[in-house]
């Protein structure tokens, strides 16, 4: 499970101290978060299966401490196994979701106890780590990935209350008000080379890996993610009833399953509801969609005469500074995100106004490229050339092909520290549970 070389990206003039505390921070981070997602609702909420697409909320908390023991106490630590006869269990390739229920899980009591244990024993062993030595504990990266791979659960957490019937549960305050955006509706972005994917962020994943050079010819991309009030126009339009905007196994899809709208949204008269964490409220037109599939993304794309970009050029977007002919970590630059850049970390529990968030704007002016919402990309989710799985190979290898699509840039519900202008997330075409949104690209020699 582990390499023994060093990583080789990682600047060893950094103080791993500075790791050491980042490593602390975002554990910490990840676990208040996780507490509140699983101390918000009654125990039958946590152990009920609110749908076939999701585990039970109290198989995400218990698998999130197996994982953190198997890797951060077994692996790097070498400890004996706390619990060994549920690793099967929680085990995500083992069973899937829909028999999750089924199994012999542990109570929420015992999750928690469970969780709180490895934890408290983790930061016992984070304290003495030297941070470097194999590429795993290079940089602090196996307790990055442990943090990454809670706040996934999280995020998968808060999509099951979001699936959840029943009285609202969770609360935030809204996003800041913003004024109408009036700017520009395309962004043209520049053909030529830039470096795409990442070889020196400590805790970049594999799929992420290596960096590398691509090409991409000049193209236009949407200012901000298309709106409510824009997607409602192609509703109004009949898009939903008019094949010619669908890719084949979109159409039999959406007829199969009589969608006609984003997932949770209802018409009452003429104007159109949506449900969000158990509040029915007026679908708000100058948010950016969301519970959008990649077939209706894509559809809607074709209706409006353009198309989706490919994650290539998302990514350019995103990163590259012509001035310097390089490619950043975030579209405002190398800092990490702040509350001024971006909606991450369930801060918000809906997306801000298209428009917002000027400070997070790219060098070439397109803006909510991190954050909101997750953003379908035209592309099948591929190796970058020179991949090297690590440290497992069903982290990534085994989803590349043509069944899953990509998206970028993260949502509302997403954290930063699982949220980077590299970062790739992917999934099935259908899906619209997740956070999903888009924006619309053309060529540049497109009319």
């Amino acid at each position: 499970m582990t390499n023994p070389s060093a990583d080789p990206s990682v600047d060893p003039s950094v103080d791993p101290e500075s790791f050491r505390e980042r490593a602390v921070t975002t554990l910490v981070t990840a676990r208040d978060r996780t507490t509140l997602l699983t101390s918000c609702v009654e125990d039958p909420d946590l152990t009920a299966q609110h749908s076939p697409l999701m585990s039970p909320l109290v198989w995400d908390l218990a698998h999130i401490g197996n994982q953190e023991e198997q890797w951060l106490l077994r692996t790097v630590a070498g400890q004996e196994a706390i619990r060994p006869e549920i690793d099967g269990i929680y085990d995500a390739f083992e069973h899937p979701r829909s028999e999750r229920p089924t199994l012999p899980l542990l109570t929420p009591a015992e999750s928690r106890r469970y969780a709180a244990e490895v934890r408290g024993r983790v930061l016992n062993v984070l304290e003495g780590s030297a941070l470097h030595g194999t590429r795993l504990t290079e940089a602090g990266f196996a307790f990055g990935m442990i943090a990454q791979h809670e706040q996934q659960h999280d995020e998968t957490m808060l999509i099951t209350h979001q699936l959840r019937k029943g009285p609202q549960a969770l609360t935030a305050p809204d996003p800041d008000p913003a004024p109408l955006f009036t700017g520009p509706a395309e962004v043209l972005v520049p053909g030529g080379p830039f470096t795409m994917g990442t070889s020196d962020e400590p805790w970049a994943l594999d799929n992420e890996r290596p960096a590398h050079r691509r090409v991409v010819d000049a193209f236009y991309i949407d200012t901000t993610p298309v709106t409510n009030a824009e997607y409602q126009a192609f509703i109004e339009d009949g898009g939903y009833d008019d094949e010619r905007w669908w890719a084949p196994a979109g159409w039999a899809h959406i007829r199969g399953h009589s969608i006609h709208a984003p997932l949770f949204w209802s018409r009452d008269g003429r104007q159109w509801l949506r449900r969000r964490f158990g509040v029915t409220e007026v679908v708000p037109p100058d948010e950016p969609v969301v519970h959008v599939s990649w077939y209706e993304a894509d559809a809607y794309a074709r209706w409006a005469g353009r198309r989706l970009p490919t994650e290539a050029e998302w990514e350019k977007a995103a990163r590259h500074d012509p001035a310097g002919d390089r490619s950043m970590r975030y579209p405002w630059g190398d800092a990490d995100p702040a509350p001024e850049h971006a909606n991450l970390g369930q801060r918000h529990l809906r997306p801000a106004p298209a428009g917002s968030y000027p400070e997070g704007e790219s060098p070439l002016g397109v803006r909510q490229l991190i954050g909101d919402v997750w953003e379908w990309t035209a592309s099948d989710f591929e190796p970058y050339p020179g991949f090297q799985a690590f440290p497992y190979k069903e982290y990534s290898e085994v989803f590349f092909g043509p069944d899953h699509k990509v998206l970028r840039g993260g949502s509302f519900a997403v954290d930063a520290v699982a949220c980077r202008g590299t970062f790739r997330n992917w999934d099935y075409p259908i899906r619209r549970q997740i956070f999903s949104g888009f924006r619309t690209a053309r060529s540049a020699g497109a009319v």
